[in-house]
Parts: structure tokens; sequence; C-alpha cells
């Protein structure tokens, strides 16, 4: 877990060769620009419709069937492309509408059979009105006064139709209207299979312009990479004849960008950060585990100055999502999803990320399902093997709620822990020590009050104490020039004394790992026992409905443990833990180099 080293380098050449160069060191890659004049209020070459192209190529590439590549662009006109393909989008989503309007149409009218409704004149005035009424509701038209017939019944159903000038008031039949409309049953039927041909025209067309993706992907990219070209350009000093370009660079990539001053006949200066400046941030993490790069990025990038929380909160992650979903048998359901998912995810380096981390979670999760004892809500009994290796009681509320206690300790203690190295050799490190000190203090000493334990209760008095003097002397960074700073260092100490309400209120946010856990598995035992009653109650469809019961159940059990796994499993990362341990925010690296295909 590291942010990478930058330094800030500038060259200097003549002002008519400033275009090549630009586009050499775009082709370079790796040099975030620094501007040194405002760039103009412009777009610069952005092709006009940069959604719509990005919304073209992502609905063909999702096409199935995908033809063979033109690489010829004699005949190619991205824009003419684009709209082609947002037209035929628009399209299909407006007969798909319409497509299952009629089919719902179709399913209402069917059981009317096929008919035309007759003029109103052809009855006296008089109009049909129809009505699906439950055999059960039938008793309850014997004695009404409205002319009615059924025309076709079924097990559940009858078919009534109603003749009347108006339609009959709610009140006097046992159901509300249906509304067949006046189209008739066969109509309906020949315009949904019209429909379906033009779906199916709609379809071709779309797999024709297949065709286009590789040259819609490249001209996208030469207009992107143009416009970051054109823009770079306004960014430079020039005067004089001389143009000045400057960024930050990656430490390891120094010599190439010397290299290349020297063979082009450019100025080269190479500076380290100075503590006015603000430079990007860059991180650099093992392949394995930069998956937590994706996650730290998506909430708040770190300061350059700062630390890189990746791998923390890779794992950190893993583990509370685990205690949330607390089963066994739900993570190996999600470990099934992984790996039907596995070979997609790694078509791009984001999703190789992603998998990295999700088989990461699936795992832990799998370890703490085995040792809680849950399996999708069951608990094997103890001549099981599996019985074996379970280890923690989820229904154990008092051992549940010291370990997660315990884990927010640890997460906050670590927190502290980072910060007092980051702050090294400043005394304000000391400050940090004592927050260390006091959570790890206070922990033991409201343990001690559980398990009776005297060296607790010790180390519960003595630890905060002493994190106490260090946060009352160290908090402050005032110098000790004058008597009175001591008064203010003291103040400014006490000040911080406050913070001890929010560190109580921090380690208690961990409980909710214990009441999820619990939540989790309380609603899998309570849909297993439903289960089992219907299945005892009514012998015979009991057994079908019971299954129901599981799967509907279990799956809406999973959605929620997702969910909160994945809402709680970052909230405590990214308030709770960021909170004492992440300060300042940054920016990322971006740099300028080419895009797309190369």
């Amino acid at each position: 877990m590291a942010i990478v080293k930058l330094k800030k380098i500038t060259f200097c050449g003549m002002l008519p060769d400033k275009r090549q160069i630009l586009e050499q060191v775009q082709a370079f890659g790796g040099l975030h620009l620094i501007p040194l004049t405002d760039p103009p209020d412009q777009e610069f070459g952005v092709p006009k419709n940069t959604e719509g192209v990005l919304e073209a190529l992502k609905y063909l590439n999702a096409c199935g069937n995908k033809r063979h590549q033109i690489r010829d662009s004699t005949r190619f006109d991205l824009e003419k492309v684009t709209e082609e393909v947002l037209a035929i989008k628009s399209k299909v989503r407006e007969y798909t509408d319409t497509y299952d309007t009629l089919l719902k149409r179709i399913e209402e009218v069917e059981p009317w059979g096929d008919f035309h409704l007759p003029a109103t004149e052809h009855l006296a005035g008089h109009r049909l009105w129809f009505y699906i009424v439950p055999k059960r509701m039938m008793k309850k038209l014997e004695g009404c006064d409205w002319i009615w017939q059924t025309v076709y019944q079924n097990n559940l159903y009858c078919y009534v139709v109603v003749v009347a000038e108006s339609e009959p008031p709610e009140s006097s039949m046992p159901v509300a209207r249906t509304h067949t409309g006046s189209v008739p049953l066969s109509t309906l039927k020949s315009q949904l299979s019209q429909v379906e041909l033009t779906l199916e025209d709609l379809q071709a067309e779309r797999e024709s312009l297949t065709r286009w993706i590789t040259l819609m992907t490249v001209h996208f990219s030469e207009a992107l990479d143009l416009a970051d070209l054109t823009k770079a350009q306004t960014i430079t000093h020039d005067e004089a004849g001389v143009f000045a370009l400057q960024g930050w660079l990656p430490e390891a990539q120094v010599d190439k960008f010397r290299r290349f001053a020297d063979n082009q006949g450019l100025a080269l200066l190479v500076e380290d950060p100075s503590p006015e400046d603000n430079p990007p941030t860059l991180l650099d993490n093992p392949r394995q585990l930069a998956g937590g790069e994706d996650i730290v990025n998506f909430y708040q990038t770190p300061n350059y100055y700062g630390w890189d929380p990746s791998v923390v909160v890779f794992f950190s992650f893993s583990v509370f999502f685990a205690m949330i979903l607390s089963d066994a048998g739900y993570a190996a359901v999600f470990g099934f999803i992984l790996l039907f998912k596995w070979r997609r995810l790694g078509q791009s380096l984001k999703g190789r990320r992603l998998r990295v981390l999700a088989a990461n979670t699936v795992v832990i999760s799998l370890v703490w399902g085995v040792i809680s004892g849950g399996y999708f809500g069951y608990s094997p009994p103890e001549e099981r093997l599996v019985s074996a290796l379970k280890i923690i009681d989820i229904n154990d509320f008092d051992g549940m709620m010291r370990l997660s206690i315990a884990v927010g300790v640890g997460h906050i203690a670590l927190a502290n822990a980072i910060r007092a190295y980051r702050r090294y050799p400043s005394l304000t490190a000391l400050a940090s020590g004592g927050w260390l000190l006091a959570v790890v203090g206070g922990f033991c000493f409201w343990l001690s009050e559980a398990i009776d334990s005297v060296l607790l209760r010790q180390m519960g008095i003595i630890l905060p104490s002493v994190g106490g003097v260090l946060l009352l002397l160290f908090s402050s960074e005032r110098g000790l020039k004058r008597w009175n700073d001591l008064l203010w260092r003291l103040l400014d100490g006490s000040k911080s004394l406050i913070g001890i309400t929010q560190l109580f209120g921090d380690v208690l946010s961990y409980m909710r790992l214990f009441a999820l856990g619990l939540a989790s598995a309380s609603l899998a035992l309570t849909f297993n026992q439903l289960a089992m009653q219907v299945y005892h109650a009514l012998p015979g469809p009991g057994l079908l409905f019971s299954i129901l019961i599981l799967i509907v159940g279990h799956v809406l059990n999973l959605m929620l443990c997702l969910m909160s796994g994945l809402v709680h499993g970052l909230r405590l990362n990214f308030i709770e833990f960021y909170n004492w341990s992440v300060s300042d925010e940054g920016y990322p690296f971006k740099a300028f180099s080419k895009k797309g295909v190369r």
C-alpha cells in the first residue's frame, strides 16, 4: 500500500516544435499536466454528441451477434452511424412497449373470444359491459335487475356480459368492470405479429451496424486524443519563441523522459514537490489487492502527503461483509455467482480487480459462516462433522456484542496507530497514541465488568489515564516560545478531550455488525420454520408451497444481506475508520495519454 512518489518536471523548447513535442509526450503517457496558464473556457474538438457515441457503442456491444468488422474508414461517418444506432434503439424501445401492451390486451381479451362490438344503434342505445366474476361471488348477481349473461366459465371464474345503456354502478356489481376495448382479438393478434416482424427487422439492422464498432471506437478515441492535445497546447507558458511544459511524473519514469528531452534538444528541470505544492495522488498496490483502490477512490482520494488505506479497506470490508452475512450457504451462493461472472469480469482491468476483491470477500464469508454454524439458517446436529467447526454462536447476544465491539476497538486503534506513525517525529503523534490507549483501555474496563478480571480492570484505568495525559499535553501544534503558550496548549488539549464522546459513538457503531448478522440469521431461520409448518399443515400441496416459501424467502434475505453488507461494510470504513486515520482529501492522477484502441 503506497502512494507513488512524484517529481515535478518542466520542459522548455522552441515554440514551433510545441505540437510535435506534445504529441510525443501524449504517446508516452504517464505525465499529469500542470496548467501554467488558464485554459480558455471552451470544448477542444470533443465530439458533439459524446454521450450519444458512448450510448451507441454500449448498445452495439451488447448485441449478441456481431458482424465482421470493417477496417476501411473511407465511407465511415461517426455522427451518421451514431444517429442511426440511437434511432434504432429508440424504435426498439417504442415497439417493445407496444408489444408488451398488445400482449397484455390479448391476455385480457382472449377468454372472451374473437368478436366485434355491435354499434350502439343496433342495440337500441344499449352497450355491452364485461365482468370476470369469481364463481363464489355469482350469487350476488341472482337478485340483480340488470340484463346479464354468462358467456364462458372455467374452474374459477364466470365471464359475464351485462346489457345496459350506461355502466352499472360499482356497488351493484360484485367486481369492477373489465376493459376489453373495441379492437377484436384477431386484429390484436395481427398487430402483435406485425410488431414482432418489425422488431426482428430492427434487430437485423442493429446487427448490421455492429460492423462499425471498431471504427467508432477508433475515431471516438482519436477525437478525444485530439481534444486533449489541443487543450494541452493552451496550458503551456509561451514567451519569446519558447514554450514551457510542466507536469507531475512518477519517480520511476524520470529517466525515460530525461532521455526523451536529450533526444529532442529540450531543457529539462526535475524538482521534488515543495510544501506549497499540491500534487495529485497515484495509488500503487499489488495486483491482488488493487481492488481496494477502487473502493477508496469511490469515496475519497487520499491526499498526496497522506497515506493509502486501500489494503486496510480491502480486508476490513471483506470481514465486515462476512459478519453481516453470517451464513456459509449464502456465501456459497455468492461464490457460484462469482464463478459464473468470473470470465466476463476479466475483460477489463477494473473487472479483474473487482473479482479478486469479491473472491476474497466470499472466502472470508465462507470461513465465518462455517465457524458460526449457519447454512441457509439451518444449524446441523451436534453429531455432524461440520458442527465441530462451529466456534461462534450467533445467538449468544453477550458474546457477539463483545466480539463486535472488539472488532470496532481494533479497527479504530489501528487507525490511530497509523496516524501516530504518519505524524512521527512530531509530538502530535503522541496525541494519536493517547486515543489508541483510550479506546483500548476503555474496552478493557468494559470487558472486566463482564468477566470479572482484576488485570483488565487495572488496564482499563491506567491506559485511559495515560492516554488522557498525552491528549492534554500533545494535541496542540503550538510552539513553546513564551510561558503562556503552555496554557494555550493545555487549553487545546482540553478541547480535544471532548472527542471522547465521538470515540465512544464510533466504537458503538460497530454493533451493527452483530445486529445485522443476527437479523440475517433470524430471517433465514424464520423462513425455514414457516416452510416446515406449511409442509406439515398441507399434506401434498404443502411441499410445493414450502419450496416456494424457501426460494422466495431466502432470495429476499440474500438481497437484504447484500445491500446491508455493501452499505454498512463501506460505511464503517469511510466514516468511522477514515475519521481517525484519513484527514485531507486529494485529487486523482490523470495521465496525459492516448486513449482507446492502440
